[in-house]
């Protein structure tokens, strides 16, 4: 948040930003939802909702596990959510006490250490490098005495997917073990390299927080969802009702939509795709070259210890000397992170183009 902010002051005194730091797409939401946003601000009252979400959009969720997985989902295992956010929350509070052990993969989006922590959870780190591929394995979860488990496939920071295979033993260990199972599939719908595959088509027992944010460009629009275990129904209703009432019922009603909107997503994930190419090719040219296999999302997560041993100074200086804003690894990891840095694609292609000539300059000035 200090590299968006400092870039926001060098935009704002007329410099040249190459942002490469977002974690959001850099398009709006597909047409089929800003027609239903309009047309709910004209047809209805956007009053409270029912806790869990207006059943036409929980009804859209269930069918887009049928359309896109082959998986069957209750409508009633369905809560739409104030983005994944709210989901994240929702489901530690379900699922934990104060005190549990909760396993998470480091490097990581660090949401999941700090929501955790506030709520008095006790965060388990699963060091995680490229012999893993930065995920985590059954062999380091077995005897630590896990509470929950964290996982997510793409990931943030460092875009690498479990293999459906290696998901699958995983949630099976939680379900034998008594082990609540998170899985964040945010990023789903945003891969290049590999099949995604829920948790929910191994085991139910744990949770699955998904979100319109990123596949289907809505982040501001604070959407998501969650499927709930059976369990845990009524706990997370009588959550939702006490901490938000309901979702916001615009971005509900709009949303509902999203689902019409494939096509549009889609091509977006072509231009990632796109830029994925430029700069993993722009990085190696430039001797950046340790890099974190980005099978999906739209990050590439860079070892840069030839170059510093302090990322947050390198992100600093970065944007400060060559207008190329980045994310220091430290925000993802608090042991190992002081040696890698964070590059987004998610912008324009221009974007990517200036930013490697930008990052030339700087590193060969």
């Amino acid at each position: 948040m200090k590299v968006l902010a400092a870039a926001a002051r060098r935009r704002r005194a007329g410099g040249v930003v190459w942002d490469l730091a977002a974690g959001q797409p850099s398009t709006a939401a597909p047409e089929p939802v800003r027609r239903a946003a309009h047309a709910a601000l004209d047809g209805h009252i956007l009053g409270y909702t029912e806790a869990p979400g207006i059943e036409p959009l929980r009804r859209a969720i269930a069918g887009h596990y049928r359309n896109r997985y082959e998986m069957d989902v209750d409508v009633d295992n369905v809560v739409v959510t104030t983005g994944s956010s709210g989901g994240f929350l929702l489901a530690f509070l379900a699922a934990f006490d104060v005190g549990s052990r909760i396993g998470l993969a480091r490097p990581g989006y660090p949401a999941y250490r700090n929501i955790l922590h506030a709520l008095g959870c006790e965060v388990v780190d699963l060091p995680c490098g490229p012999g893993t591929r930065y995920q985590p394995t059954v062999g380091m979860v077995e005897n630590l005495g896990l509470d929950g488990l964290i996982v997510a496939s793409p990931a943030n920071p460092t875009g690498t997917m479990l293999e459906p295979g290696e998901l699958d033993a995983l949630a099976s260990w939680c379900a034998g073990q008594g082990v609540r199972l998170v899985s964040d599939e945010i990023y789903h719908g945003i891969t290049y390299a590999g099949r995604t595959s829920s948790s929910w088509q191994t085991d139910r027992s744990g949770f699955v927080v998904n979100s319109f944010s990123k596949y289907f460009s809505m982040t501001g629009w604070r959407i998501g969802w969650l499927l709930v275990p059976d369990d845990l129904i009524d706990v997370v209703d009588a959550l939702v009702g006490n901490l938000a009432i309901c979702p916001p019922a615009p971005a509900q009603y709009a949303a509902v939509a999203a689902f019409d909107g494939y096509a549009e997503c889609d091509a977006h994930v072509h231009r990632y795709a796109h830029n994925r190419g430029l700069l993993l090719n722009g990085l190696r040219e430039l001797g950046i070259d340790r890099l974190a296999p980005a099978d999906g999302a739209f990050y590439v997560y860079a070892d840069i210890g030839h170059l510093t041993d302090d990322s947050a100074e390198f992100a600093a200086r970065l944007l400060a000397q060559a207008g190329v804003a980045a994310a220091p690894g430290v925000d993802f990891d608090v042991v190992d992170g002081h040696r890698y840095i964070r590059f987004s694609f998610a912008g324009s292609t221009r974007t990517i183009e200036g930013a490697l000539v930008a990052l030339e300059q700087f590193l060969r000035p």
